[in-house]
């Protein structure tokens, strides 16, 4: 089973500039050197071809791959790393690494719905206890990761990223922009140096850097955001 395999493959991604879900299936591409095509969702006016090939949630993102719909990041995630089986891996080989893995992609995953409601009850009430389940979960997170991945995790590179790299930038991969919104810090360096000096260095990376949106841009998508909620926030700019 060899590259040439994939030879005539036609991938196409449907996604949303500011969706962290989407960003995870980019950046899994984009490692795995996967070439896509890209078609950007209006959430409030979704193609037929989203409605048609993801009946059941009509969210984003949606992976096409040879006319065959995949849904739900971290299975598309998976679905790409064993369809393509080329370096890097995004998974270990290793069955219970593998399990670990995938245990804390879903807690990440979970940390950015627990982010978007604490944004949205920022507004009407005392921050810091908008966002006190978000903190307690980056605690968890900041603790747990360190066993998982010894301290000499931050040096990193585009080579050797994995599924909770993907995760991880795609979740707070975002995060001064909402400081910034909210006059708060969200990753602090002394709470949480691990989980903070992580995500610094995978924001270094410019593979990161191009695939994630421009930090006013996001800055003023959420200003939007706090000022209407959330359904605002899915109108184009």
């Amino acid at each position: 089973m060899g590259e040439n395999h994939h030879h005539h493959d036609r991938v196409i991604l449907h996604g949303m500039w500011m969706s962290a879900y989407a960003k995870k299936v980019e950046l899994a591409l984009k490692i795995k050197g996967i070439p896509f095509e890209y078609v950007e969702e209006d959430l409030r006016n979704k193609s037929p071809q989203l409605l048609e090939q993801n009946p059941i949630h009509k969210k984003v993102p949606m992976l096409l791959h040879n006319g065959r719909p995949i849904v739900e990041s971290i299975v598309i995630v998976e679905y790409i790393d064993e369809t393509w089986e080329n370096l890097p891996r995004l998974l270990p080989e290793d069955a219970y690494q593998r399990a670990r893995v995938r245990f804390w992609a879903k807690y990440i995953h979970q940390l950015s719905d627990t982010m978007k409601k604490a944004f949205i009850s920022a507004r009407g009430q005392n921050k810091n206890a908008a966002f006190s389940e978000f903190f307690v979960n980056l605690e968890m997170l900041e603790k747990e990761t360190r066993v998982l991945y010894p301290m000499e995790r931050p040096k990193i590179s585009a080579q050797s990223l994995g599924l909770l790299d993907i995760a991880l930038v795609a979740t707070l991969g975002m995060y001064k922009a909402v400081e910034e919104v909210l006059g708060m810090k969200i990753i602090d360096q002394e709470k949480h140096p691990f989980i903070f000096s992580w995500v610094e260095s995978l924001l270094e990376l410019p593979l990161v850097r191009e695939t994630l949106p421009p930090h006013e841009k996001v800055v003023s998508r959420l200003e939007l955001i706090k000022q209407h909620g959330f359904n605002a926030g899915i109108q184009p700019p």
